[in-house]
């Protein structure tokens, strides 16, 4: 019986992946969208060059991505973006940190691989069911495919 519940919601886990995904991203960017400079500055100290360029692409990527990422619009996409971004994150930042930081030391770069592969599966795997991606874009492929 168990069984078959999950069965039938196994179409489902794609969706709660990408939202509480997109969750994160968005409040992430939420935040350094309060303090840009702040953020800036922090990439400007990683060795970036043209930091404020590449401050606000991560940013944006976060703050909408993390949006598009909620209501499920241009996943795999945004979901490559953010591979990257994670990508990059770990081996820049989280390097010299470890697995798990010291105490106080801040984030270790746990939780960038953990997003790392939520984005990398997203990637693989599309919205899910409740997306706009699947709802309305899925849809019309599927219209424009029976018409060839």
């Amino acid at each position: 019986m168990l069984r078959r519940t999950f069965e039938q919601l196994e179409p489902y886990a794609p969706t709660i992946l990408r939202v509480m995904f997109g969750i994160v991203f968005f409040l992430h960017g939420w935040a350094k969208l309060q303090n840009p400079a702040g953020f800036i500055g922090f990439v400007g100290s990683l060795g970036f060059p043209a930091p404020t360029i590449f401050g606000w692409v991560v940013i944006l990527l976060e703050f909408i991505g993390g949006l598009l990422m909620i209501i499920g619009l241009f996943t795999r996409p945004v979901a490559l973006a953010f591979a990257v971004e994670m990508l990059i994150t770990t081996l820049v930042v989280k390097t010299g940190v470890g697995f798990i930081a010291p105490q106080g030391a801040g984030a270790g770069a746990e939780l960038d691989l953990l997003l790392l592969a939520a984005s990398t599966t997203l990637l693989i795997l599309g919205a899910g069911e409740l997306s706009v991606d699947e709802n309305v874009l899925g849809r019309r492929r599927m219209a424009e495919r029976r018409m060839t």
